[in-house]
């Protein structure tokens, strides 16, 4: 999604009630939930850490009365969790900012109940805080996690709350940011409406795409009124000065409608953006992609340590499957291309017939992917024992052997054929920048569903904006990836 700067000219829509009366009540109602659901986590992180360090009787001549200490915990908890909005409906329910405020929310509550116990001299188990804390933290993580996941799926279904978006720019940047935003439906933004310049306004009503045009730069308060729209995203134009931009943001001052300015620079991560005021400019400095460091090194080594820590009697029994159904030998290895351009071997498991390249000369025509890659969904070639294998993705762990030889890495863009590059031109080369990768964005997004524009875009914010956390991410939606065998065939 673009990177967006979030302007807030006035109090949450959630207070005004600019909010359509059912989205209010929904917003109400899934902040209520997140409240009882903290408040059962923590009153059992509480109960955990009593009956651990204490066991379950009453600590003898201590300082504190735990009737009253436990409960006053939980509160404190929560208040805490209120300071550092952790209920704002602008960061629940997308990103990584929810989860950051929750855990910050916790760490600073466990550093004030240590300093206050030292300040007034009450002794306080380190134990009890510290099994309390731990517990109560992963389970706020994990429950904020559950209940977005259900968010997610009701947004993806058409229910759920979303924000009601009024996009403001060019046509040809209006078209493209409604396409990134509903490529993620999940986000929660429902673009509504749009305004355009007035030069670009015809006589008639007119749409772009199946977004209807509610007005031109100069009237857009009212458009907002008349599509009862909560939130306005402008992109780039070179009609919409600074100037007009700045009384835009006073015109909604106190409405309850957030100004949200994505910027024209896209599919770079909020870790590499920094926003620095200078002479009243905010000007958005972009860090260069990391390519080598201390980060790289890390991820080297965590990738060799966690292709060791497979089973390799699970490979054993793949590779005894596919010679019993098949003559041929159980590995493959196919020539593929690295980082820098050199070519290496990978390893997969056999899922074809032996002659399958002599074969796919014929089948070229029935081809069902766009770009340069080729997918055939009933391909002839592949095996009995294949199918099952590409289904759950078992094929790919002798790729663990790649990843021990430092030629791939655990997360990163698709290994690409030598034909494919040889076709590489402009942008595209920029995925050998990094290692490629047994999983990346493009299997946790579809995999072979995916357009080749889709795919390549994805590696391409890949090799710009990988960090260790995602790849952690990225790890653990591989999974899901699996079992939903999304895309795999």
């Amino acid at each position: 999604m673009n990177s967006t700067m979030l302007l807030t000219p006035g109090r949450s829509a959630v207070v005004n009630g600019l909010f359509r009366p059912w989205t209010r009540a929904a917003v109400r109602s899934y902040i209520q939930t997140l409240v009882v659901l903290d408040s059962a986590v923590l009153i059992v992180a509480v109960l955990v850490a009593y009956v651990a360090h204490f066991g379950g009787g009453l600590p003898r001549g201590a300082e504190i009365p735990y009737a009253v200490a436990a409960p006053g915990l939980v509160l404190a908890w929560l208040v805490s969790l209120r300071a550092l909005r952790c209920y704002d409906d602008r960061i629940i329910g997308y990103g990584a900012d929810e989860y950051r405020r929750v855990s910050s929310a916790s760490l600073r509550l466990a550093g004030a109940v240590v300093i206050a116990g030292y300040v007034f001299d009450v002794e306080v188990p380190r134990g009890f805080l510290a099994i309390a804390f731990a517990v109560g933290t992963v389970g706020l993580e994990s429950a904020r996690f559950t209940a977005r996941k259900r968010l997610h799926r009701s947004r993806s279904r058409g229910g759920g709350w979303s924000r009601r978006v009024l996009v403001v720019g060019d046509t040809a940047h209006v078209l493209e940011l409604v396409d990134t935003l509903r490529r993620e439906p999940y986000a929660g933004y429902q673009v509504v409406g749009a305004c355009i310049p007035d030069a670009l306004l015809a006589p008639v009503p007119q749409q772009l795409g199946d977004v209807p045009v509610v007005g031109s730069f100069r009237s857009i308060p009212e458009a907002v009124a008349t599509i009862d729209a909560d939130t306005v995203a402008v992109t780039a134009s070179g009609q919409l000065t600074a100037t007009r931009l700045r009384r835009l943001g006073w015109q909604l001052e106190g409405t309850g409608v957030d100004l949200v300015v994505a910027p024209a620079l896209t599919d770079v991560a909020g870790p590499r953006i920094h926003t620095r005021p200078v002479a009243g400019l905010p000007l958005i400095h972009v860090e260069a992609p990391e390519f080598r460091g201390v980060g790289k090194l890390v991820k080297g080594l965590v990738d060799r340590l966690a292709a060791l820590l497979v089973l390799m009697p699970l490979l054993a029994l793949i590779a005894l499957a596919v010679t019993v159904d098949s003559r041929g030998s159980a590995l493959f290895r196919q020539t593929r291309v690295g980082q820098g351009g050199r070519e290496f071997g990978v390893w997969k498991f056999r899922t074809m017939v032996i002659n399958a390249d002599a074969m796919l000369a014929e089948l070229t025509a029935r081809n069902e992917t766009d770009g340069l890659m080729f997918k055939l969904r009933d391909d002839p070639r592949v095996t009995r024992i294949g199918r099952v294998l590409r289904k759950w993705s078992l094929d790919e762990l002798p790729q663990l052997v790649n990843v021990l030889f430092g030629q791939m890495s655990l997360v990163g863009p698709r290994p690409p054929l030598p034909s494919e590059v040889a076709r590489y031109d402009g942008d595209i080369a920029r995925r050998l920048l990094v290692k490629p990768g047994m999983t990346g964005l493009w299997q946790v997004s579809g995999r072979s569903d995916l357009s080749w524009e889709d795919g390549l875009r994805l590696d391409l914010y890949y090799v710009e904006n990988w960090s260790l956390t995602a790849d952690l991410t990225i790890l653990w939606k591989t999974f899901g990836a699996v079992l939903k065998r999304r895309g795999a065939y």
